[in-house]
């Protein structure tokens, strides 16, 4: 084996992507010394997406002082700019639930500061912004953050204001001409994991406003002013959003990404594929191992393990997922290009016990496979 490919989601709470991509550094060098081993750290668009880009790309972490978080009140905020000017942006940085401990509430909350972080990464002349869309304390539809980088809201007495949760549907007119202009040859992608609508019953107020601090009289009104908000939408910008895949997400920042900033909603794992390259990284390799926490039915749709044996699948290259819990429906993974799938539950323990040791059940069942992999090409000796 020459070259391995090793990227896997994390095993939440137990077990990040960065800490197996340093156990696949330490252990596969071990069963073959003269194997390129190419781990790269993954994340969904919630918080460590930064990180995960740095990681596997490099570039600089820029920090950003006094932007707004999700009350106006200014923080430091950071995001990261890589080296071919992607700028790399979590809106959980400046309007993330640990930013509103004690005091959640999604009608008053706003995304301004994502847009002012946004601002930095153009000021410093990002060409592409990829914006992770997880986590969040908001439900503005994005409005915040694409007042900040120029929209102008304004009433129906012609008062420009930033329109936050509860107050959506005082807009009377949009004029996005700035931020177009702004955003001109500039490609925003928005990183999304849901398939949730704007608005209804599997919409964003309904399904993530409860755990964002919204009661049950305040998820009908924020859901109610977000059906608001499509209406202004397509009157004003010609914009039919709410039923896209992912216009739910944050709040329904999906929507507003969109409809406001003319972005690209895309499913998270295809992003990371892209930008870290792995299409070139698979023409000389021999074998890409993923994995994630539970390998079940929904594995193969939109996450990790489906996006990254899909693409291997197509190359010809061998896939197998180290994983945490196989659920019955997993199989299904097999015929998107999986080959084969390792759990690291290798003892009858219960689960928390089962998460503490799942730094070193890992390591043994990457161990193990490393030794089937070895024991076989000496075979075909």
């Amino acid at each position: 084996m020459k070259k391995c490919i090793v990227i896997s989601d994390s095993f939440k709470g137990s077990l990040p992507s960065r800490d197996i991509c340093a156990i696949a550094r330490e252990r596969i060098p071990l069963y073959f010394p003269a194997c390129e081993v190419r781990a790269l750290n993954v994340a969904d668009g919630g918080e460590g997406t930064v990180d995960c880009f740095l990681d596997s790309c490099g570039g600089e972490r820029v920090l950003v002082s006094g932007v707004q978080n999700p009350y106006g009140e200014p923080i430091d905020a950071a995001y990261g700019l890589l080296p071919d000017g992607t700028a790399v942006v979590e809106m959980a940085a400046a309007a993330g639930l640990p930013l509103v401990a004690g005091r959640k509430n999604p009608c008053v909350t706003t995304t301004y500061g994502v847009g002012q972080l946004i601002a930095d990464a153009l000021a410093c002349g990002a060409r592409r912004i990829v914006l992770g869309l997880g986590g969040s304390a908001t439900n503005d539809g994005g409005c915040g953050c694409a007042a900040a980088l120029g929209v102008r809201f304004t009433d129906a007495g012609g008062r420009a204001f930033v329109p936050v949760g509860a107050t959506l549907d005082r807009i009377a007119h949009i004029d996005a001409s700035a931020v177009r202009e702004r955003l001109r040859g500039v490609r925003v992608i928005a990183m999304c994991d849901i398939t949730n609508p704007m608005h209804g019953h599997s919409g964003a107020a309904h399904i993530f406003a409860p755990q964002k601090g919204a009661d049950e009289a305040a998820v009908r009104e924020l859901d109610r002013q977000l059906r608001t908000l499509d209406k202004i939408f397509r009157r004003e910008l010609n914009a039919s959003v709410a039923m896209l895949p992912g216009a739910g997400a944050a709040g329904a920042f999906g929507a507003g990404c969109v409809a406001l900033l003319g972005a690209e909603l895309r499913r998270g794992i295809e992003v990371v594929l892209d930008v870290v390259g792995f299409d070139a990284l698979l023409a000389d390799a021999d074998l890409v191992i993923t994995g994630e926490g539970r390998i079940d039915a929904q594995s193969t749709h939109g996450k990790v393990v489906g996006g990254v044996a899909r693409r291997a699948h197509a190359r010809g290259v061998p896939v197998f997922a180290i994983v945490g819990d196989v659920g019955d429906d997993a199989y299904g993974a097999y015929d998107a290009g999986v080959s084969a799938i390792f759990s690291i539950n290798r003892l009858a323990v219960p689960r928390d016990e089962a998460k503490a040791r799942s730094h070193i059940d890992y390591t043994h069942t990457l161990d193990d496979l490393l030794r089937c992999i070895r024991a076989a090409e000496q075979f075909k000796r």
